[in-house]
């Protein structure tokens, strides 16, 4: 288990440890989501958006869905 400490600033060092496990150098981007039972998750931002372009290419392919379908609770 690894700790830090916050500065006055507001700012923590990740340990070198956690560094190296989630594959983190200087310079990158990590993004904290904080759950409903009071968990704050931290992930390495590794994809930029473009990147997903395509991604449900084939799901489409497999489903088709309708207009009213898309508008349901807009009535």
């Amino acid at each position: 288990m690894s700790e830090a400490t916050l500065t006055s600033e507001g700012q923590v060092t990740i340990p070198a440890e956690v560094r190296k496990a989630m594959g983190l150098s200087a310079g990158e981007r990590v993004v904290f989501t904080q759950l409903d039972d009071g968990t704050t998750v931290m992930r390495a931002k590794t994809r930029a958006i473009l990147e997903l372009e395509g991604l449900l290419k084939d799901a489409v392919k497999k489903r088709k869905v309708s207009v009213d379908d898309m508008n349901i609770g807009r009535r």
